[in-house]
């Protein structure tokens, strides 16, 4: 209960100018979880409510295998369970999809050993201004949020123009470097699986997907490699996600949302709170496009009388700019931009 005395900006703002992060934050030895970081009784009832309603034996989140993708035989197949999984659930789970466990298993150790290095080193990369190429910080909205999260995030961006390599401690760099090379290989600029499988699927030319020439950047998934489960949200509930041994968890977000025309469901999501002492490494990967002013919108092949656009155009910029200045509460932008009917 807030009391007179207390100043959560203040508090906020302490803790942000602090560059601690929740990590440090622990090793300092506090004896009582700072009052920014507890919910107020009015949001708890929205936060618990998932406990009674999830579903774990009816449906289950679709593991597509990519083995084959390259085959006339096997490719329609493949493609039709990822346009199935788009549409009807926005979540789905990749195998034998050509990255190795080898890398993966490298990636989040290596990541989770930045979390772990001492706080004036951390300290060097802690800033939010988005023009970075990497930075470390603790909760997008920290300054919006109801609650702030548990948890630190490092943010790479592999874009030519912003990334300088020695940015990346040493500690994870090769590690992280190889997972870009790899990740791209098989969902990137030369359009192997992910990529082209999802143009197919939604019977769009893979070349019309925005892309960058440098780094093979597209709007498409958001990709993460997830250690513990995630609730994803389905007509009647949550339905919980069990992650697979080595499988990449595919999210439909807003921006396939929309240029899918609403054929393509970008679905809340949540995190279950982890039961273990041991700390949860969740690697993200954002596709983006190379030229953030270019015009974003339905694919003008979804577009007909029968089926009018459900968006107007707008620009990768301005999609971040309401991103980063609104709270993370798990509710979708594409309102944002959808057309009156």
């Amino acid at each position: 209960m807030a009391t007179a005395s207390y100043d959560r900006a203040k508090e906020v703002k302490q803790f942000d100018d602090s560059k601690l992060g929740v990590r440090s934050l622990v090793d300092s030895d506090i004896t009582a979880i700072p009052r920014f970081f507890i919910h107020p009784p009015e949001t708890l009832s929205d936060l618990r409510q998932p406990c009674s309603t999830i579903r774990q034996d009816q449906d289950v989140i679709p593991t597509v295998d990519l083995s084959g993708v390259d085959s006339q035989l096997l490719r329609p197949m493949i493609v039709d369970k990822v346009a199935r999984a788009s549409r009807k659930l926005g979540f789905f789970q990749v195998v034998n999809h050509g990255i190795g466990d080898d890398v993966l298993d490298r990636v989040i150790g290596a990541i989770k050993e930045f979390h772990e290095q001492p706080t004036e080193v951390k300290a060097l990369l802690y800033r939010r201004e988005i023009n970075y190429g990497v930075l470390f910080f603790s909760n997008i909205d920290l300054f919006r949020s109801k609650a702030a999260s548990w948890r630190d995030r490092l943010t790479i961006k592999f874009d030519p123009a912003q990334l300088k390599l020695e940015e990346i401690l040493e500690i994870c760099r090769n590690e992280v470097m190889e997972w870009n090379k790899r990740d791209h290989a098989r969902g990137g600029d030369d359009g192997i699986a992910v990529r082209r499988i999802r143009s197919e699927a939604n019977e769009v030319e893979g070349d019309d997907f925005p892309r960058t020439e440098d780094h093979g950047g597209t709007l498409l998934p958001l990709l993460i490699i997830e250690v513990g489960c995630r609730l994803s949200t389905v007509r009647n509930g949550w339905m919980l996600n069990k992650p697979v041994p080595g499988a990449l968890v595919i999210n439909i977000g807003d921006l396939l949302q929309i240029m899918s025309n609403n054929e393509y469901r970008s679905v809340e999501h949540r995190v279950l709170a982890n039961p273990s002492r041991e700390p949860r490494i969740s690697t993200a990967v954002f596709f983006t496009p190379g030229d953030a002013e270019s015009l974003i919108g339905p694919f003008p092949e979804l577009i007909s009388p029968e089926t009018p656009a459900r968006y107007r155009q707008f620009t990768y910029t301005d999609y971040m700019r309401r991103f980063f200045t609104k709270e993370l509460d798990g509710k979708s932008l594409t309102n944002s931009y959808r057309l009156s009917d």
